[in-house]
């Protein structure tokens, strides 16, 4: 038998204040990071968002506009005006959901896995020039030891 009572709730242990500034730093420099990222595909003619939605939903597979929207936590009707353009461009298409003939799915065109595969290239390209000239070859091994981990925490939350 429990030595709690049956309305007792367990309390969160707070976490390490040390932890809670590495995960500072993290929030900030990957958001900086991410600015820049979105920066340097903006030179294209889409959009940050209209980049990040169409990323999202190749990594995500089929998913209806108001997942995509829960997943960049933006409303729904933002994700719709993103989607709609993606859409008139070829780069998604929408089809009725088996499961649910009320619901649409949409999904990558072929075109708009092009279109990501350049832009990644091209941010892949510039990355890769700085690091050969501002980062040492141990630094180099840290960050590609840190992407998988910080991938792994990005699908915690």
């Amino acid at each position: 038998m429990s030595s709690r009572a049956a309305g007792d709730r367990t309390e969160t242990p707070q976490p390490d204040p040390a932890l809670i500034g590495i995960a500072t730093r993290l929030r900030v420099s990957i958001g900086a990071f991410r600015r820049r990222s979105h920066e340097a595909l903006s030179e294209g003619d889409l959009t940050g968002p209209q980049l990040t939605a169409l990323s999202r939903l190749e990594r995500l597979g089929a998913v209806t506009t108001a997942e995509l929207a829960r997943r960049e936590q933006i409303t729904p009707q933002a994700m719709g005006a993103t989607v709609a353009v993606l859409e008139e461009r070829g780069l998604v298409t929408r089809s009725a959901d088996p499961a649910d003939g009320r619901r649409w799915l949409l999904t990558v065109t072929e075109a708009g896995r092009a279109v990501l595969s350049s832009e990644r290239s091209a941010v892949a390209d510039t990355m890769a020039a700085a690091m050969a000239t501002s980062f040492t070859a141990e630094e180099i091994a840290t960050l590609d030891a840190a992407a998988p981990l910080i991938e792994r925490l990005a699908d915690l939350f």
